[in-house]
């Protein structure tokens, strides 16, 4: 299969990720978002991002300006109709991805692929609200989209081998590493770093010590480049707690219970870097 143009859904920190990294990848990308202030924002810190590249000498300003030409910004659905890939980078609800993905089975090509950046929610779910769910997966990038290489690609339980393959393809062609991953709450990456994530906000909650205590404890003694607490800003805490809250709910172990405390800076609208404040305060 070959794939010409790309529909990214979500013009947010992740969805504008990918639709820099695919045209990059001189792929024709159609950017699409609920607002036009949405869109408009996306292809802003797009460009600052590319704007960085230029100035460190890693592409020229032609370079620049001709995956710019390569985004089309969007409000509607309908640009599906032409795609051969949509990726979905919507916020994680369960229900709302249900209904994009049921809305986009019926303007879509019978070709085209329909995956999921979901960071947690099962694919084989969201493909059941298809009539293509051999066509749907998941292809979860990492945050920042263009600086990070892995892709979890999920598979759902009716996700065609030839499926599979393309967006194993695809990945590699967007000069990142594909792993495999099979349809469990929260994946690998997510099972594995929300729990850590969860217990860190416990540890802040129980006064066993504080945020800048706990970060630097798991930077200098654990070696991660970035705090467990400083991370879960950049995630967004409710993000942090939705995917906590799956995990709590898919696999009923109180282990992982998310910790009061997030649930209590969600409730304050304290959400980590996009809204200003979280465990750290922004400018």
């Amino acid at each position: 299969m070959e794939i010409k143009k790309i529909m990214v859904l979500g013009a947010g920190q992740m969805g504008g990720g990918i639709a820099q990294v695919c045209a990059q990848a001189g792929y024709l990308v159609v950017l699409r978002d609920i607002n036009d202030q949405f869109v408009q924002r996306g292809l802003k810190v797009i460009e600052k991002n590319l704007l960085r590249g230029v100035e460190k000498g890693r592409m020229t300003a032609e370079e620049k300006d001709a995956v710019m030409g390569r985004i089309t910004p969007t409000l509607t659905l309908d640009a599906g109709a032409e795609a051969d890939v949509v990726i979905e980078a919507i916020i994680e609800d369960a229900l709302l991805k249900k209904e994009t993905f049921e809305a986009l089975d019926n303007i879509c090509p019978s070709h085209t692929i329909l995956a999921s950046n979901t960071s947690s929610l099962p694919i084989t779910q969201i493909a059941a609200a298809t009539k293509r769910p051999q066509k749907v997966i998941g292809m979860h990038f990492m945050n920042p989209v263009p600086v990070m290489k892995l892709v979890e690609v999920i598979r759902g339980i009716a996700t065609a081998d030839e499926t599979y393959q393309v967006i194993e393809d695809l990945s590699k062609k967007l000069d990142k590493v594909p792993v495999e991953v099979n349809d469990f709450p929260g994946f690998v990456s997510n099972r594995i770093l929300l729990p850590m994530i969860n217990e860190a906000v416990y540890c802040l909650m129980e006064g066993v010590g504080s945020v800048d205590g706990i970060d630097t404890v798991m930077k200098l003694g654990m070696n991660h480049p970035m705090g467990p607490l400083a991370l879960a800003d950049l995630i967004g805490l409710d993000t942090c707690l939705a995917i906590m809250e799956v995990l709590y709910d898919g696999f009923k172990d109180s282990k992982y219970r998310p910790c009061p405390l997030l649930r209590k800076y969600v409730a304050a609208g304290w959400l980590g870097r996009k809204s200003g404040r979280g465990f750290y305060t922004y400018d």
